[in-house]
């Protein structure tokens, strides 16, 4: 369902603009994401008061922010969001890593971890546009700051190793964090795919 939902998302976002009824329905949307991602990892090891505290708290300013716009509380949120993805992520790597056999429910956190990370970084990346406005550019319209949808397109393209297409992130930092994550996504291949792939072979031989 986290899988099936963050793909929905990333069709309806496009439609979602910056009014006040189109940020809630967004927010609302976000939380929706927020709450499955607390369920997929809520009986695995790790204390599930945090990824419930650290989730209300991001959504509770994403949402104080559509009312009350304060570049703080963007900041904050943008934090609090990357850090939950990156944990929900660490502790599904950590299922994944620690089964020896491929079932159903494995291929389909491969796919979820993999969004979890995009989302991370897409966070990462809205919060360097906050503290410094346009590092990110783009061919058209370069002047203004990147929506979400484009920060979250520049995330997969790069942790899919894909290329960074239109949007260029121009300062230092921006380059930084975008070259972790093109590490991440390398990573990820090496590391978890590859292991399913064995695993896979493995079972395969063994029922031959």
């Amino acid at each position: 369902m986290l899988l099936a939902v963050q793909l929905i998302g990333v069709l309806i976002y496009p439609y979602m603009d910056d009014s006040t009824p189109g940020r809630l329905a967004f927010e609302t949307f976000g939380l929706l994401v927020l709450l499955l991602a607390v369920l997929s990892v809520r009986e695995l090891p790790g204390p599930t008061w945090f990824v419930v505290s650290l989730a209300g708290a991001a959504a509770g300013l994403a949402i104080v922010d559509i009312f009350w716009h304060n570049v703080a509380v963007q900041a904050v949120s943008a934090v609090l969001h990357a850090i939950f993805y990156f944990w929900a992520t660490a502790t599904l790597l950590g299922y994944m890593l620690r089964d020896r056999k491929v079932t159903t429910d494995e291929l389909f956190a491969v796919g979820a971890t993999f969004t979890l990370v995009a989302w991370g970084f897409a966070y990462l990346f809205l919060l360097l546009q906050i503290l410094q406005p346009g590092c990110f550019i783009a061919a058209v319209n370069s002047a203004d700051p990147r929506t979400w949808t484009e920060l979250l397109f520049l995330s997969f393209t790069t942790l899919s190793s894909t290329g960074l297409s239109d949007i260029i992130p121009i300062t230092a930092q921006a380059r930084s964090v975008v070259m972790l994550e093109q590490l991440a996504g390398l990573g990820y291949v090496a590391l978890v795919v590859s292991r399913l792939v064995a695993l896979t072979t493995l079972r395969t031989r063994g029922d031959t």
